[in-house]
């Protein structure tokens, strides 16, 4: 089986546990606060990728980072998982239940790329409006590539609308080699 669809599966019964115990939102925050410190952690991802490492070692390792700072349920959760042998796929867990989280609640993500950091008030503007025009909460977030020299390329889903000048560009020189000239 994919690691795609096991971690789909650990997300959605821990989803459906939140959900049911009326705890969804801080159990999301603390999902995050744990896919977070793991992302950071390239130590961290190798010891629960190894399969060397003895699970007592690994349940040790997560509760003496998140004990006390991660709902109790979300620890034994990721007790479980180490138990049976799918520590590697605590990550892929986290970042899935995240997701479905988000499909859940009817929030699509979106990231603009600028040139340059777009302001909040900016960042708002352009939120409501891609909302609007998608007829969904939108959690957007702004990343810079100087590269695009001005303007911004906005991707949602697997929609790109791009905006910028280093695009329009691309698409001139395309035209052009494609003309002959």
């Amino acid at each position: 089986m994919s690691v795609f669809k096991v971690a789909s599966r650990y997300a959605k019964s821990l989803l459906d546990l939140a959900n049911e115990q009326g705890n969804l939102e801080a159990v999301k925050e603390d999902i995050e606060q744990v896919a977070a410190v793991i992302k950071a952690s390239t130590e961290l991802q190798a010891v629960l990728q190894n399969p060397i490492i003895k699970t007592d070692k690994k349940q040790a390792i997560l509760a003496a980072l998140f004990g006390g700072k991660v709902r109790p349920e979300v620890i034994g959760f990721f007790d479980i998982m180490v138990r049976k042998g799918r520590s590697a796929l605590v990550y892929a867990t986290a970042v899935e239940f995240v997701r479905e989280y988000n499909e859940l609640k009817g929030i699509v993500k979106a990231e603009v790329i600028s040139a340059s950091p777009l302001s909040d008030k900016n960042l708002q503007e352009l939120g409501n409006a891609i909302a609007q025009q998608i007829q969904a909460s939108i959690l957007l977030t702004n990343k810079v590539d100087k590269s695009l020299i001005g303007g911004f390329v906005i991707k949602v889903g697997d929609k790109q609308l791009d905006s910028s000048i280093a695009g329009k560009l691309n698409k001139l020189e395309r035209h052009f080699v494609n003309q002959g000239v």
